[in-house]
């Protein structure tokens, strides 16, 4: 700038220009000192150099919930938005000002890791807000504490530290963390207080909360979980049914993983253990008294004392009810007595029988029935091979088709009974240890074989040979008759001939009569036939006849001469 005694108007602008910081402005966006001249109505009246003064509201120099430390004369920074306004003042303001600098502060602070000090001023949507001394941040709800927090009321205006999650300058979002220094600081007191317990230690301590698995038990700055299984020997449905929040208990630690800072806790372990000895004290076969504790698909446990618990498998209950849930047979704290089956001490496991400790009804109706007896029932259920019918002492017996009627097939037999019938059976067979009846309705008739341990049904015997007559023709064999009205039975396809080209049923017609050998009879009495049988019991009757092994003669010299003498006969 030229130097002149008389400087001109433009001089004068020039000069005032770079006093200000360049034709631009430069005071304006910038961080300045300034000195404090005047307050007046809460407002601070500040003198930064320029040709007019600024004004400031108080509780910018204040912090959140606090009162402005501030006089005439104090030096302070602010920062300068305009120079000069449409009234021709300066606009200043200090919360721009300690932004700035907080900013540079918080970054580095970021960088470093490091905790930063600010205080809950303010609600927002989704968390709160934190002035950072002069940043304000947002505190997510779930960062406030390690626990819900229900009333942060305690918490705000209140100096505090936490921890920078993510800050970004441009849109200027900075996020913080209280929680994370809560977790830091407890993990650090938590391994101090870890290091002085041990396994197998009793030491006491206060019930934090409860669930449905168990409970949290405060030892003096470290929880540990007391597991509902290990609060007691006997059954525990709810862990408060033992111990209530705020209650002392006395526990021992189970197991301590020092590497998830995790301890396992048990009350039972400091009673003495029920299970020892109880080998010998429920011996297998013993009759025994116990509740009912629990019920489930599979059966019911039994409370045999107070810590020993046994099953009854839903097998075990009841000798007639099958496949029903065992809380229709029995009930939650019903009494009832019960046989020991097995006895498991290293599982702690005891099965237990309901059913034996009543009377079997399939062995008492053996006894009050035996086989030949006649008895009457209602047929209960018709299936498609045979006819199920209830009897006395609750238990159920079945007719097979083949034994309805004579003379017919079993399906058309199936047909002449209806559910809900009364009829009158024998009994055939009783098979106690199966729980099987096996009954019959064709044998009542007149002239039916007999029943009972005799050599066969009616007159015939093993070995007989007689005259059938073909009442049915299946895949498998052929349904015969003895006689006119005789027994029926079943010849099977490889009993039909010696040959292959013998076995074939559709050989035969229905109402075809030939001869056969009587060969056995199945449970219910009813005899096997077999042509097979007759045709190799008539060849060693013709070679004992007519030829021996020495003669010379062949097997059809034999047959020839056994079949000469019969057409004599």
């Amino acid at each position: 700038m030229a130097s002149t005694a008389f400087p001109t108007r433009d001089d004068f602008a020039a000069m005032l220009d770079e006093s200000l910081g360049g034709a631009d402005g430069g005071f304006e966006g910038r961080v300045v000192k300034g000195t404090v001249t005047g307050i007046e109505n809460d407002m601070a009246v500040i003198d930064i150099g320029l040709k007019s003064e600024g004004r400031v509201a108080l509780r910018e120099f204040a912090m959140p919930g606090q009162k402005a430390d501030l006089k005439i004369g104090d030096e302070v920074e602010v920062y300068v938005d305009r120079v000069e306004n449409a009234n021709g003042e300066t606009m200043l303001s200090r919360d721009r000002a300690r932004r700035e600098a907080a900013w540079d502060r918080l970054e580095e602070e970021f960088n470093k890791e490091a905790r930063v000090e600010g205080v809950i001023f303010g609600r927002v949507k989704g968390g709160f807000t934190v002035d950072l001394g002069g940043a304000v941040a947002f505190l997510p709800g779930s960062q406030v504490d390690i626990r819900p927090v229900r009333d942060v009321g305690p918490l705000m205006d209140l100096p505090q530290p936490f921890q920078i999650l993510k800050m970004d300058r441009r849109r200027g979002n900075i996020v913080v963390s209280r929680r994370a220094i809560l977790e830091e600081t407890r993990a650090e007191q938590r391994s101090g207080l870890i290091q002085n317990l041990e396994e197998g230690q009793i030491i006491e301590g206060a019930v934090k909360n409860i669930t449905d698995y168990g409970a949290f038990v405060d030892l003096g700055g470290i929880d540990g979980l007391l597991h509902v299984t290990d609060m007691s020997y006997k059954r525990v449905n709810h862990p408060s049914e033992v111990i209530n929040i705020g209650d002392t208990v006395k526990v021992q630690i189970i197991r301590i993983n020092r590497d998830t800072q995790r301890i396992s806790l048990g009350m039972k372990q400091l009673e003495s253990d029920p299970w020892e000895g109880v080998a010998a004290k429920y011996p297998v076969g013993a009759k025994l008294s116990g509740t009912v504790t629990n019920i489930t698909d599979y059966g019911a446990f039994v409370e045999l004392e107070p810590g020993i618990e046994g099953l009854v498998h839903v097998s075990e209950m009841s000798w007639v009810k099958k496949n029903v849930h065992p809380g229709k047979i029995v009930s939650t704290s019903q009494e009832v007595d019960v046989i020991v089956l097995e006895v498991d001490s290293e599982k702690r496991r005891i099965s237990l029988g309901l059913k034996q400790a009543q009377s079997n009804p399939w062995g008492a109706f053996a006894d009050a029935h035996p086989v030949g007896s006649v008895v009457e029932g209602e047929v209960k259920n018709a299936t498609e091979f045979g006819l199920f019918v209830g009897l006395p002492g609750d238990v159920d017996g079945m007719v097979h088709m083949s034994d309805i009627a004579w003379g017919i097939s079993g399906e058309e037999a199936l047909h002449l009974h209806r559910k809900g019938e009364n009829v009158q059976v024998v009994v055939l067979d009783v098979d106690v240890e199966k729980e099987r009846i096996s009954l019959g309705i064709k044998q009542l008739e007149k002239g039916a074989p007999a029943i009972g341990a005799g050599a066969g049904a009616g007159s015939l015997k093993k070995n007989d040979v007689v005259t059938v007559t073909v009442l049915e023709v299946r895949d498998n064999g052929l349904e015969v008759q003895a006689g006119d009205d005789g027994a029926t039975g079943f010849i099977k396809r490889a009993d039909l001939g010696r040959d292959r080209d013998e076995q074939r049923p559709e050989r035969y017609q229905v109402g075809q009569k030939f001869d056969a050998m009587v060969t056995g009879f199945d449970r219910s009495k009813k005899p096997n036939f077999s042509v097979k049988a007759m045709q190799i019991a008539e060849e060693k009757q013709a070679v004992a006849q007519y030829g021996s092994s020495d003669s010379g003669a062949s097997l059809g010299d034999i047959l020839g001469e056994a079949l000469k003498a019969g057409k004599k006969d």
